[in-house]
């Protein structure tokens, strides 16, 4: 699954998702990573201006998560609605730890949260056999 980081300096998760420089975008499986691209944009000012998540919601829209240190209401609603599920962060941190610890989520048993994220992109298939 492709993943974003809301980033200034590409290395750590230490921005608000609105006004981030760059969101670096990696694919992440449980066994290994790489890192896909990172999509910069100008520098953001905290100004209420919506027009601006339009370009960043386009670049995560084939994302299953988007890490991020803050996001507002109506971003993270406009970011839902694209089917991304926004991970807010108390502090920053490394991608690469976060990652590491994705990983050890999915090779464990994910939250359903999660598990509906892994499911991104793919047909929707119901076996009703399983309900019984």
């Amino acid at each position: 699954m492709k993943v974003a980081f809301a980033t200034q300096d590409l290395t750590r998760v230490d921005a608000h998702f609105g006004w981030a420089r760059n969101l670096a975008i990696y694919e992440v499986t449980a066994e290994d990573y790489r890192f896909v691209e990172a999509v910069q944009f100008a520098e953001e000012k905290e100004d209420g201006n919506e027009d601006k998540l339009a370009a960043k919601i386009d670049a995560i829209r084939d994302c299953a998560i988007v890490y991020c240190a803050a996001i507002g209401g109506s971003g993270a609603a406009r970011v839902v609605a694209a089917q991304v599920h926004p991970l807010k962060l108390a502090q920053p941190e490394p991608i690469i730890e976060l990652i590491v610890k994705l990983q050890g989520v999915l090779r464990g048993v994910p939250p359903p949260w999660l598990r509906k994220a892994l499911l991104k992109g793919e047909e929707r298939k119901f076996d009703f056999a399983d309900e019984v």
